[in-house]
């Protein structure tokens, strides 16, 4: 059994006014693009968020093929290492894949990897560049919920300090482009990059319209 946890409850400093979790991108609001993403691999999904963004989002995630279990911020805007222990606390399955709510482009294949390769460990974390994506990663749930308590407890908020007290398997980047592109890191922060992010999607359906029109029309 595998559980999928979005962490949520960032406050969206730099996409403005709105929750960039239920900003409509391409039609569909971004966390709900996320969740589809990883349906076909996790059998629960948790969401972490504060308590004022679970209407919106439960309203976002209406219909979703897993069940959806919220976990909300007993203190919010104390940074993403908090909502990942609060979520995985929530977690009822051994792994779980932790993923950013602004990640639309996460790849299910790769996260189905990720899984394999934690198998036994405490984790797998991949590592394309210099820096950890640790808020696209498979941890043990107990494992990784305790490292976070831990570092809580020395007032460090850096989820890499956590993932570093981990037995976890590094997954450098050319594993990573042997099961997917890098876009499934891709994360979108300003209004900009939301709209290059909705271009991208809309050419995807425009393409997928082609190529339906050109199959029909080979009949």
């Amino acid at each position: 059994m595998r559980s999928g946890v979005i962490v949520a409850g960032g406050r969206s400093t730099r996409f403005g006014d709105a929750d960039k979790a239920v900003a409509a991108l391409a039609g569909t609001p971004m966390i709900r693009r996320v969740a589809d993403c990883i349906e076909p691999v996790v059998d629960e999904l948790v969401v972490n968020c504060r308590d004022d963004q679970r209407a919106a989002i439960a309203e976002a995630l209406e219909g979703y093929e897993r069940p959806v279990v919220f976990a909300l911020d007993p203190e919010p805007d104390l940074g993403p290492l908090a909502g990942i222990l609060t979520g995985l606390d929530a977690a009822s399955d051994e792994y779980a894949f932790v993923v950013a709510c602004d990640m639309p482009f996460v790849d299910a294949s790769f996260v189905d990897f990720l899984f394999d390769a934690a198998d036994g460990h405490d984790g797998a974390v991949p590592r394309p560049g210099e820096w950890f994506q640790p808020t696209h990663a498979v941890y043990h749930v107990d494992a990784m919920v305790e490292a976070c308590e831990r570092a809580l407890a020395d007032d460090e908020r850096r989820v890499v300090v956590a993932v570093n007290d981990l037995d976890a398997v590094v997954v450098d980047r050319e594993t990573v482009e042997a099961h997917a592109s890098m876009r499934t890191f891709e994360n979108l922060n300003t209004r900009e990059e939301f709209e290059a992010a909705r271009e991208a999607f809309d050419a995807a359906v425009d393409e997928g319209d082609r190529d339906a029109d050109g199959g029909a029309n080979e009949h």
